[in-house]
Order: C-alpha cells, then sequence, then structure tokens
C-alpha cells in the first residue's frame, strides 16, 4: 500500500510542475484543497488562501495545459490499473458506461446549448466511462451530450470505448456493462466487432427475430436473437424495487455466461450510479459556475482529480469496502497536499495575534521570518 502513497505524492509533484507558475501552482493546490475538503460546496469563493477573482482567471484565462494534466492523470492511472495484472488467464476490466445529468439552474450564455433539458432535467449531460478492475474504481474519460443534431449519448459511449488505451485493450478482457439506453444494435454490434464482450439492459418489450418480445421468456440463461442483431445473446434479468414496486429488468449478454452470473453482471452496472452520488455530493461535480466552456471543463476534472486521489487514500490506508469519503479525503488534503493545511492554518492564527499579545504571549512558527 506504501506504492500507492508515493505514485499519489507523483502524480501531485508531477501535476505542480504542469502549472508555468508558483502562482499558478499556488491555485491549483487551493482549488485541490477546496475540494478535498469533501463537504460538497467547492466554491472559489469560499476559499481562505485564494480570491475567488485568481481562481476564476485559473480556470477560465490561464494558459496552462489542460490536456497535459489529464495525461499525466491517466499514465499514473494505467500504471495502477496494469499492476492488477495476474499470471495466467487475462484478468476481467469492468467498463462501466452511463449518463449524469449535473443539474443547473440560471443562465450559461458561455456555454450555447450545452446546458440544455434532457429526460425532463435541465443542467450539463455527461456520458462517463468507469473503469472497476479489483479494488480500483477510476472515472476515465467523458463526453458532453449536445443534443438533437449532435451525436447520441450511445454514439459517445461508442467513442469513449474506443479511445480505451492498447496497454488496457491487450492485458485485459474487456467487459462493458451498461444499462437499458445503450442496449442498442449499433452497440452491441460494435461490441463484437472490437472483441469485447458486453452485458447490458434492454427492455421488456424489445422484439426477437423469431417474433415476440423477452417478457414472454419464462427461463433464465436462454440463448435469444435479438431482432436486427446478427448474433445470439443469453439472456437473464433481476428484480429492483422502484418506489414500491417489484420491476423486472432483463439483461443480456453477448458472452455466453451462466444465468447466476449474467444478473450479478447486471447488478454491478450500479457501481456507477455510487462514483456519481459520491462526485456530485463530496466533491461539487455538479457546482460549477464558470462562465466558459474551458472552466466548466477544468472544473469537471479537478473535481474528478480530487476524487482519484481520495480513492487512493483509501486504498492506501486499508479502508474496507464502503469508504468513510470524508475520512478520507482529510488523509488525501494532509498526506498529499501538506502545505495547502500549513498555509490554512497560519491564516486562522494570524488573526489571533493581538489576543496572544494581551496575554504576554508571542507566537513563532520555526522556519518563518515572522512571529504570529
Amino acid at each position: 500500500m506504501s506504492i500507492i502513497l508515493t505514485q499519489a505524492q507523483g502524480l501531485v509533484y508531477t501535476l505542480m510542475s504542469l502549472m508555468p507558475s508558483l502562482y499558478q501552482q499556488q491555485s491549483l493546490q487551493a482549488l485541490l484543497g477546496l475540494f478535498l475538503e469533501a463537504q460538497g460546496h467547492p466554491l472559489p469563493q469560499h476559499s481562505r488562501s485564494k480570491s475567488a477573482s485568481a481562481l476564476s482567471r485559473f480556470l477560465n484565462q490561464y494558459t496552462w495545459s489542460t490536456r497535459a494534466l489529464i495525461r499525466a492523470v491517466r499514465q499514473a492511472v494505467l500504471k495502477q490499473i496494469l499492476a492488477q495484472r495476474q499470471k495466467g488467464r487475462r484478468p476481467k476490466l469492468e467498463v462501466i458506461l452511463d449518463v449524469t445529468t449535473l443539474e443547473k439552474t440560471g443562465k450559461f450564455g458561455g456555454l450555447g446549448n450545452l446546458v440544455r433539458v434532457y429526460n425532463g432535467k435541465r443542467g450539463l449531460h455527461l456520458v462517463i466511462l468507469y473503469l472497476v478492475v479489483g479494488q480500483w474504481h477510476v472515472p476515465w474519460s467523458f463526453r458532453v451530450y449536445r443534443g438533437k443534431g449532435h451525436p447520441g449519448h450511445v454514439q459517445l459511449g461508442l467513442r469513449l470505448l474506443r479511445t480505451l488505451p492498447k496497454q488496457l485493450t491487450q492485458h485485459f478482457q474487456i467487459l462493458l456493462l451498461a444499462d437499458t439506453g445503450f442496449g442498442s444494435i449499433e452497440l452491441m454490434q460494435e461490441v463484437r466487432r472490437l472483441k469485447f464482450h458486453a452485458v447490458v439492459g434492454v427492455r421488456h418489450d424489445r422484439r426477437l427475430s423469431t417474433g415476440g418480445t423477452l417478457r414472454q421468456i419464462s427461463r433464465r440463461g436462454q440463448q435469444v436473437q435479438l431482432k436486427g442483431v446478427s448474433f445470439p445473446v443469453t439472456l437473464s434479468w433481476y428484480w429492483l424495487d422502484n418506489q414500491g414496486k417489484r420491476e423486472r429488468r432483463f439483461v443480456v449478454s453477448t458472452k455466453s455466461y451462466t444465468a447466476a452470473y449474467i444478473t450479478c453482471l447486471g447488478r454491478r452496472r450500479w457501481q456507477i450510479e455510487a462514483f456519481f452520488k459520491t462526485a456530485k455530493h463530496r466533491f461539487g461535480l455538479h457546482r460549477f459556475g464558470q462562465g466558459t466552456l474551458l472552466g466548466v471543463y477544468r472544473w469537471l476534472i479537478l473535481s474528478m482529480v480530487a476524487y482519484l486521489l481520495a480513492h487512493w487514500a483509501h486504498l492506501w490506508s486499508g479502508g474496507g469496502a464502503f469508504p468513510d469519503w470524508g475520512a478520507v479525503s482529510h488523509l488525501a488534503l494532509h498526506t498529499l497536499l501538506p502545505q495547502v493545511v500549513v498555509l490554512l492554518l497560519l491564516l486562522q492564527i494570524k488573526p489571533l495575534h493581538p489576543l496572544f499579545a494581551q496575554q504576554g504571549l508571542k507566537l513563532s512558527v520555526a522556519g518563518c521570518d515572522r512571529a504570529y
């Protein structure tokens, strides 16, 4: 686990080195510190070490390379995931696709038509690709759904799937997990062409090539031929409580697994919902207020980086299956960004100087050329 800590520290040092000036390094530290407070509202105006205007310029105007930052994070993630390889058969890498809405109110003129209504929700709609292998749960990439006249969520999901690096596709069996919205003919055919496997949700009224629908099938584990799909798939289902009512959710697999295993995999797709909840309510993924597309994009990236650092802190601390996100974020902040913690402490002490003087005391900090 100490290896994880070392690599996490190395990533933070790399991110800092990508900033073209000390001032921007400090702004990056301040923002990551805000996100790692894990209170769900990392707004620039809440920063105690940098002004809101300074952080706004950092996100919206300064010319540091966002792509270089993304590449550095992905290289670190790849290194960790490839370390999960074992001798023998290729292990499975679960790749989960889903759509989440970052709900927003008000006007965002700088974002064009990106803030829109979709499925009854107004906001920014992201198609996210999420990786799961062993204990590692990592948001890998995302695309913004732009609405009618632009690629739909299935097409965006396929674009994300095609960008998986060869280091992953060569060393892991890629297993795609997705909900009903991704259970299209196009996706199943493309997954087969890529030589991946998929377990995806399908509607109960999905037509069979022989006539009839899936809901007429009474036995799990059967191979069925969906209308429009050129190869057979294996069918299973599970029961889900939806507002007090039990619903049967159908899933199909492009690989001939057992019915029980397909059902298990169908349920595993819900892991990404836990990420959505954590990213929003702990790391403020949806709390952006920037007026430019670049600012919003950087906000989303840094929020996910903070999630990743907290996740690594959970792993190196030897935590259980369900992280205490407040505690592991606190651990990540104090371990990976100690200078931020010290600065905030000094800023808290400074206003107390008159009180110390009244008591005949003088507080000095070793290594500083000033007293508080």
